[in-house]
């Protein structure tokens, strides 16, 4: 990624993801929660998405959702200790 040095470390972003009550979540939602503008968070996150750590899709003329496969499996896959 070709820019500036990034102030958010890719972990603290990823863990937006464990820490959300809801399965996915919009560009806006996790530069609330990183504090980083939402350009800034669309990049970090495509570049996250590149390398395979999230997956995004597309909804509706200009809008996206992302989330965390793992994040997922946490919280909606019933857990064997049951």
């Amino acid at each position: 990624m070709a820019g500036r040095k990034p102030t958010v470390p890719d972990d603290e972003i990823l863990d937006v993801f464990f820490q959300a009550s809801e399965p996915v979540l919009t560009t806006s939602e996790v530069a609330d929660q990183i504090g980083l503008g939402r350009r800034g968070t669309f990049n970090r996150l495509s570049a996250l998405e590149e390398q395979g750590e999230i997956q995004m899709k597309n909804v509706g003329q200009t809008g996206a959702v992302w989330w965390h496969p793992n994040s997922l499996r946490r919280k909606y896959v019933p857990s064997e200790e049951s």
